[in-house]
């Protein structure tokens, strides 16, 4: 794992804190909540003495049922013997006084976020452990470094940040203020490992790696609902299917706990400035009316009862659900185009049993990919996904054409051409001609506005944005993108459509980036940003977010995949959009797509590529 040069200054001598001494074998864990009660099991599996130290003692009895619980479960499904709990047990002890912490070599310091209560605890801890003990902060949103520097041996104290829930998660952020002993790092850094945890190091600032590029998109996504842009289940289906998250935003919110989410956002824009990690006022509001997430029972979503993952419908429910009722009936389908995403929408249809006309700019266009599509297909039959029956029938409902005049029976037409506004309204100009009346009319633009495609039509209301994200016949997600003068039972036919092909519609506003590209490039350009400002290096980075916030790919991975010149043509759209100082690419990508470095596709981005 990379690590960051250590910058800090100590004022002990390296025998004081020297990485060579046993290892940390006695820890006090202050601060039995979730997080608390989750590192303590940790450690105590791990072979330490853990004092478990709480104000509470209902706290105190309840991480002691929580170990219990855990361990009976891990040797009913023989992953530990009923010797190696006892032992587990035997080694974790609680106490509801700070003076229980005197012989610990670490105490790690996991009690609410806020600064007063922290302190307390730092000052507390100065006059009960020895000099050479190391204190640890879990805090994601406050100063590692004020804490420090208040404390009578700063050079002891560092950020040690696990996420939850702490047994499962393999990454842990550790945090050094300018203060804080190189061997003190290393020395926790060596626990970690023995821990089984991925340890990143890093500076301080809030939010550190994961927490700084995952509550900046969580405070998009709040305002995006506030904004009434998007049902709040559309929102979390589209950051889920589109970007394979394990949980969309808004969710994610109330299992973090809308309080917390918005304690760090307020550390953030205190540090940074920057308006979009400026907490959108819902949070505030549902904090202020206790509405704080699944602890409360209610936040973004209604559960059955405080702490409980189960939804349950409210008022706010029936919103999304989509009528189709109206929809016009669709037989036939057209798509324009003859690129990857063109043949992999026409094979979606055509799989679906709609008659597809695929035109392209040529004949030998359109035939090329109808024999994309033809070995698509045998790759699913090879694995057993269809039959070569079922692969000859979809195959003979796609006819090639060269003119889009082939599209004058279709009941849809979809346009997947280059994302160029000319190209496009030009497009549309032809397909308003030549399609029938009350043929509904798509594009499949991911950044250009519909309605502007719409205009070039004498049939605006037929015209509305059917977004497929790529491989179209892998990919779940379809974004409906009605402008303000698409029909009512044009949108329903897009959801009648969608339905019909096995994918899953959201809707949303004909605005820059839809719902996934607003919510993912700003996070990617955060992303660069901290590397621009050598905070974290790209490994680094990607690490964090994989193991820390569960994503499929690292944002360099992911950059490098879509192109960084795609990228960064999509975040100048939504900069020039929405007018956000913090929007603007950040001039690291732009340097890298003028020297040609654009990804995969050119054997270098953020990393080099072996030529294939």
């Amino acid at each position: 794992m990379d690590r960051l040069p250590h910058t800090g200054v100590s004022t002990t001598s390296p025998s004081d804190l020297s990485p060579s001494r046993a290892p940390l074998t006695t820890v006090a864990v202050v601060g039995l909540g979730t997080m608390g009660t989750g590192i303590a099991e940790i450690l105590a599996r791990a072979g330490r003495e853990v004092i478990g130290i709480d104000v509470s003692e209902g706290a105190c009895r309840r991480a002691v049922t929580a170990l219990e619980v855990a361990t009976a479960r891990a040797v009913h499904r023989e992953r530990i013997t009923e010797r190696e709990r006892a032992g587990i047990l035997g080694r974790f002890r609680v106490s509801t006084d700070l003076r229980a912490a005197a012989d610990a070599e670490l105490v790690i310091e996991v009690v609410p976020e806020d600064y007063d209560t922290k302190h307390e605890v730092f000052a507390e801890l100065d006059t009960v452990i020895s000099p050479t003990a190391i204190v640890a902060t879990g805090t994601n949103a406050l100063s590692v470094t004020r804490l420090a520097a208040e404390s009578a041996h700063p050079e002891r104290v560092l950020g040690l940040h696990f996420f939850n829930p702490a047994p499962a998660m393999k990454l842990v952020e550790i945090v050094s203020s300018v203060l804080t002993a190189p061997a003190a790092v290393e020395a926790v850094t060596a626990l970690a490992r023995d821990l089984g945890k991925e340890p990143v190091a890093l500076g301080d600032r809030p939010g550190f790696v994961a927490d700084g590029l995952l509550f900046g998109y969580l405070n998009q996504a709040a305002a995006m609902y506030e904004a009434k842009y998007a049902a709040r289940e559309d929102i979390d289906a589209a950051m889920r299917l589109g970007c394979g998250l394990p949980m969309g935003p808004l969710a994610l919110l109330d299992l973090i706990g809308i309080d917390t989410a918005r304690t760090v956002l307020e550390a953030m824009y205190a540090a940074s400035g920057d308006r979009l990690h400026a907490p959108a006022p819902i949070l505030g509001q549902l904090s202020e009316a206790g509405l704080t997430g699944r602890k409360a029972g209610r936040g973004f979503y209604t559960y059955e009862a405080p702490g409980s993952a189960a939804v349950v419908p409210d008022a706010a429910t029936a919103e999304v659900r989509h009528s189709t009722e109206e929809a016009r009936p669709v037989r036939a389908v057209g798509v324009a185009g003859s690129g990857t995403m063109a043949s992999g929408i026409a094979e979606v249809f055509a799989k679906a049993g709609l008659e597809v006309v695929l035109a392209g700019r040529t004949l030998e266009k359109a035939e090329r990919a109808k024999a994309r599509i033809g070995k698509s297909l045998e790759r699913s039959v090879s694995k057993g996904r269809m039959t070569k029956q079922a692969r000859e029938q979809a195959l003979e409902r796609i006819t090639a054409a060269d003119a889009l005049d082939a599209f004058a029976e279709v009941d849809l037409a979809v346009e997947a051409v280059a994302e160029d506004l000319v190209v496009k309204q030009q497009l549309f100009k032809v397909l308003d001609k030549v399609c029938k009346p009350g043929a509904v009319l798509a594009t499949t633009t991911s950044s250009l506005p519909v309605v502007a495609c719409a205009r070039a039509t004498s049939r605006p209301q037929d015209v509305v944005g059917l977004h497929f994200f790529n491989p179209a016949p892998a990919m779940k997600l379809v974004e409906v993108v009605r402008t303000v003068l698409t029909a009512d039972d044009v949108r329903a036919t897009a959801h009648a459509v969608c339905a019909a092909v096995g994918k899953h519609p959201v809707d949303c506003g004909d605005r820059a980036g839809f719902i996934v590209n607003a919510l993912l490039f700003p996070y990617l350009n955060n992303a660069v940003k901290m590397v621009q400002e050598h905070y974290a290096t790209p490994d680094a980075i990607d690490a964090a977010m994989k193991l820390g916030g569960g994503y499929p790919m690292g944002p360099f991975e992911l950059l490098d995949v879509v192109g960084l010149d795609v990228s960064l043509a999509i975040e100048r759209v939504l900069h020039r959009e929405f007018r956000e100082p913090g929007l603007a690419p950040a001039p690291l990508l732009e340097h890298l797509v003028a020297a040609g470095c654009l990804g995969r596709k050119t054997g270098r981005g953020f990393r080099e590529y072996a030529k294939v």
